[in-house]
């Protein structure tokens, strides 16, 4: 029960947070804008992101799709290490801080998933 707890607990977490930066990017937030010119990103990545992490906050809650998932945590895997490296890179220690963060509840509800979320599972049950 925990474990579902856990990985609820966590996914829902990242599914909301990442709408939340999502409608901050796309809406051309100031303190997104100023983020990305700090760290050296340009502003089409922000749309970019904008657009990709509410389609990975929906791969990671909808059901089904053990495939998507996969690619869901592996490019929020991908977005918060390049966040943490260029805030670490620019100076800026306190901000670098939040992107690992996320990476460990992201590790967590990744490892907590229950075993139809997988797709080793989903694998092994299409073949048989």
């Amino acid at each position: 029960m925990s474990r579902k707890i856990a990985y609820w607990g966590t996914t829902g977490l990242l599914g909301a947070l990442s709408l939340f930066a999502a409608f901050s990017y796309l809406s051309g937030g100031r303190e997104a804008v100023e983020g990305f010119a700090r760290v050296g990103y340009p502003q089409q990545l922000r749309i970019i992101l904008g657009i990709a992490k509410p389609l990975g906050a929906i791969a990671l809650l909808a059901p089904g799709w053990p495939r998507l998932k996969e690619w869901a945590y592996a490019g929020f895997t991908f977005a918060w290490m390049c966040a943490f490296v260029a805030h670490y890179l620019a100076n800026e220690r306190k901000e670098s801080i939040t992107p690992l963060v996320l990476l460990v509840l992201l590790a967590v509800s990744y490892v907590t998933r229950p075993s139809d979320r997988t797709f080793a599972k989903a694998s092994n049950l299409e073949t048989k």
